[in-house]
């Protein structure tokens, strides 16, 4: 998959956090990876998900995968 293709998808995290008042490092303790990693999701720097990541930040932040995610032009 070329690397601009990549780019087009928007990991939501941040603002799913802000919403609920999390910070980062909340969220980060509560999903039980590392505030790097976490941090590269938020960016959009991820080539890849866990699905137990996956469900563990879906489960803190009360949401489906669907409303992490998002396809930009």
């Amino acid at each position: 998959m070329p690397e601009e293709d990549l780019s087009r998808l928007h990991c939501r995290v941040g603002e799913l956090a802000a919403e609920r008042g999390l910070t980062l490092t909340e969220l980060a303790e509560r999903v039980g990876i590392s505030l790097v990693n976490l941090s590269v999701l938020k960016n959009d720097r991820a080539r890849a998900i866990r699905f137990t990541t996956l469900i563990a930040l879906c489960d803190a932040l009360g949401c489906q995968p669907g409303d992490l995610f998002e396809m930009r032009d």
